[in-house]
Parts: C-alpha cells; structure tokens; sequence
C-alpha cells in the first residue's frame, strides 16, 4: 500500500503519543519518531523542525511540507505584585480566553482554560457572564502549558520546573469540550510530555454527571466540584447546572469515581463564599450533612467582585465561623488567598475577550444596570409616613 501525505498541514502540538504514532505512519515514517518529535515540543518548546537534530534532513523536510507546531497566540502577559501571571491568548475562533499561574508554598500551579466563555451561567461567574463561544483544541489546551514553561524557561520541561500542577479550571466548563480535555490532560501526565503525576492534575467541573461517568473509565486525575451551596434550591439559583443533575445524582457520580481510583484519593468541593448568600451557619451545618459520605478536602473561596455582579465579598468574621464550623465536624478546610486580583486574575473574575454568540453578556448587563437604578432610586425616595 503507498503511503500518503496529509492533504492540510497537521498540527502536532495537540496530539498524543498514539495520535503521534499514527500520524508517523500515514505519511510513511516508523512509529519512534513520535516519542523523539514530541520531546522536542514539550520538553524543549521546540516549534521548528530544523532544530530536532536527531532527525534527517529528509524527514524535516517532509514534516515542513504537511505539519507545523503552532501555539495560541500570546495577546499579553502580566504578572501581579504576588508573583502570579496570567496569559491572554487567542484561539482560533478568534476570541481570547486566560491563563493563570499561581506560585505557593513551593508549588507552581497553572489554571488552565478549556473554552472561550461558557455556556452554564453560573450567577458569580464572569466567565459566564459572557456566553459561549467556542471550544478549544486540544493544541488549544495544552498550549496554554507549553506557552507558560516557555515563558519560564524551563528547559526541558521536567526538570527544575516552573509548574508543578495543572488544574482545569480557567474559563468554561471542561466536561463540555471532553474529548480535547482528555487528549490534552494525557500530554500532561506522559513522560514524554509534562510528565506531571495524576494527583497534580485536576479537571474541576460545575457536575456533568454522565461525563464524571466516562472520565472514571478513560483516566484517573484529581477531580474537583464546584458545588458552592449546600441544597437543590439555592445550587439551582447560583449553578443553574444543578437543575438537571441535582445533588442526589451527582454526588454519587462523584463518590462513585473517587471509589473507582482503588486508592486514598479524596475529592475536592469547591465552595465560593457570598456574603448574605451561602455563606450562613446554617449552610454551613447543611454541608457538613450533605457531605458525609463523601471522601473530601473543601476549598472555600471568597467570593471576588466584578462589574455588575450584585454580589459581595463576605467578611472574615463570617469566613472564619463557616471554616470552624466544618474544621469541628472533622473536614480538611483550607480558605483559599486570593491571588492576582490586581491583574483581574482572581477565582471567577477570568472574563477574556470572547465574540459572544449568545449576545448574554449584552442582557446580563443590561438587566444589571436596571437593578441597579431601580435600587438608586428606591434608596433616594422619601418614605411616606
């Protein structure tokens, strides 16, 4: 059978190994120079074939005529005053979403996005204040990563390096762009990739249950729920998600997937804290019941303010007696420190510039802007007696 070349160059930089592999063959090549291609990419950052030396003239050559190695687009880079960074790149449907990377406690942790906007609107979400626009590839996704230890120079990419873990939980919804997910959380972990350890890498979702289903038969990373209220009604309210996979359904997917990983894995529940909103004693005593049977450490996380969204930050006081009232019912807590707020790059204030489909960003402020100038005007108008 004659081999033939792809007809489209071909990005490489999304593919696995199998997908190197495969790639390798149908244009006539041994299957090892996969494993040598893809070292050269994400251990060294290398985007032009004529530096992988360990390749002939002729097979840079061919790799030139069909494949390229291209990267986002780094629109900017900013680093806060605490060390953190955040990258804006753009993809290819034109929009631009957010990179973050975070430095604490002798860790480097990198919060990577997996769609421009997102399509669930949960009510303290910038993100989702936007709409969707697209999803992104898996070249999409792990170049965020490959960009970042770039920007490091970590050189090759396993040692002395920069990142150290990677979280899915930049902008959108990762359970909803799956396949390129995984491709890329599978470039993490290979040795011939990032080789970042399965307990480093952690897919965060607002609670796709059939998707929490799959992802326990295809890979065993660290998984983590936005989960933020401690009941159907007010989840319904502000992860309006909740609405066709209530908690009764999807704590058990969840419980289900940390049994499946044969090991003393816990969960993470992300829970953001609204002042007058979720962030009550009471909600505090319901999600020490609610969490009972689940294996689980819990992320609080002060709620971050944006334009527009009706929310408020609750005080310390109030943060302290939630944590407390977990810590005596036995729970692992921490409070998360808000990091990079004065780069906008804060838990739920990553916002990008995305060409919203949905025209939501459009009604949410303008709904935004009516409230409050109906509440301006209440508070300016003398009371009858």
């Amino acid at each position: 059978m004659t081999m033939t070349e792809p007809t489209a160059r071909t990005n490489l930089l999304g593919l696995t190994l199998p997908k190197l592999e495969a790639f390798f063959e149908q244009i006539g090549e041994k299957r090892f120079r996969a494993g040598q291609v893809m070292k050269w990419i994400h251990h060294f950052g290398v985007d032009d074939f004529d530096q992988m030396t360990n390749l002939g003239k002729a097979l840079r050559e061919k790799l030139r005529a069909c494949a390229d190695i291209r990267g986002p687009e780094v629109v900017s880079e900013d680093i806060s005053t605490d060390g953190t960074r955040k990258w804006v790149v753009r993809v290819a449907s034109g929009s631009c979403v957010e990179t973050v990377y975070i430095p604490q406690n002798g860790r480097g942790t990198l919060c990577v996005s997996s769609q421009a906007g997102c399509a669930l609107d949960c009510s303290f979400c910038s993100t989702g204040k936007q709409g969707f626009n697209s999803d992104l590839t898996a070249a999409e996704i792990i170049g965020q990563v490959w960009v970042a230890n770039k920007s490091f120079g970590s050189v090759p990419a396993r040692i002395d390096r920069a990142i150290t873990n990677v979280v899915m939980m930049g902008m959108g919804e990762p359970m909803l762009n799956y396949a390129n997910v995984l491709d890329a959380m599978r470039l993490m972990m290979d040795d011939l990739g990032y080789g970042i350890s399965k307990r480093k890498v952690t897919l965060s979702t607002s609670g796709v249950v059939p998707m929490i289903e799959q992802l326990g038969k295809d890979t065993d990373v660290a998984l983590a729920l936005s989960l933020h209220a401690p009941n159907n009604a007010l989840r319904n309210q502000l992860v309006p998600l909740n609405k066709k996979y209530p908690l009764e359904v999807l704590l058990p997917a969840c419980n289900r997937y940390i049994a499946g990983l044969g090991e003393k894995r816990f969960l993470t529940i992300e829970y953001t804290l609204i002042k007058d909103v979720n962030d009550q004693p009471e909600h505090a005593e319901e999600l020490v019941a609610l969490l009972r049977e689940t294996p689980c450490k819990i992320n609080l996380i002060p709620f971050n303010p944006f334009p527009h969204s009706g929310y408020e930050r609750p005080s310390n006081n109030a943060i302290r007696r939630f944590q407390d009232c977990l810590y005596q019912a036995g729970y692992n807590v921490t409070v998360r420190t808000t990091r990079g707020e004065d780069i906008d790059a804060a838990c739920g204030q990553l916002v990008g510039q995305v060409m919203d489909k949905t025209r939501r960003s459009e009604r949410y402020i303008a709904v935004r802007q009516l409230a409050e100038q109906v509440e301006d005007a209440a508070a300016t108008t003398p009371s009858r007696r």
